[in-house]
């Protein structure tokens, strides 16, 4: 119990760990996603068929989601201009809610639509209180004042 006690008071003197530790992996997972989104556009372009979703635009989506992944999760990861790199995510996870998720259902075994929700939930709250005291943004912050 004194070692439960001792981690509570720990956790509550540094919350803000905690939200740079989701931050962070926030980056990097979109990171990872629009890797995979260059690498397989094939995937993407199969998800958009099969939502019903068919015509010469999904080559361009495809490309703009991988791309946008992967420059707004290295802005988010590293804490840089963090609020402009959520903010390029919001409408890709809309869109990907809206156009992909939604049609599929709630219940579905890859929960699709819960994760993206997640997802969309987090880049909201990075829009609105930016990257942290750990991020390239306070550091930067810091020097000019």
């Amino acid at each position: 119990m004194k070692s439960l006690n001792a981690l509570q008071s720990w956790a509550g003197q540094n919350y803000k760990l905690g939200l740079e530790a989701i931050r962070i992996y926030l980056g990097l997972g979109l990171i990872i996603k629009g890797i995979h989104f260059v690498i397989n556009s094939d995937f993407l372009i199969g998800t958009l068929v099969e939502a019903g979703h068919l015509d010469f635009a999904n080559t361009l989506i495809t490309h703009i989601v991988g791309l946008g992944h992967i420059g707004g999760g290295a802005l988010i990861t590293i804490g840089l201009m963090t609020r402009i790199g959520a903010l390029i995510q919001i409408p890709i996870l809309i869109g990907a809610l809206v156009f992909v998720s939604l049609p599929r259902g709630l219940f579905t075994q890859n929960q699709s639509f819960e994760f993206t929700a997640l997802v969309l939930v987090l880049l909201v709250v990075f829009a609105i209180f930016g990257g942290g005291e750990w991020s390239v943004d306070k550091r930067i912050l810091q020097k000019e004042e």
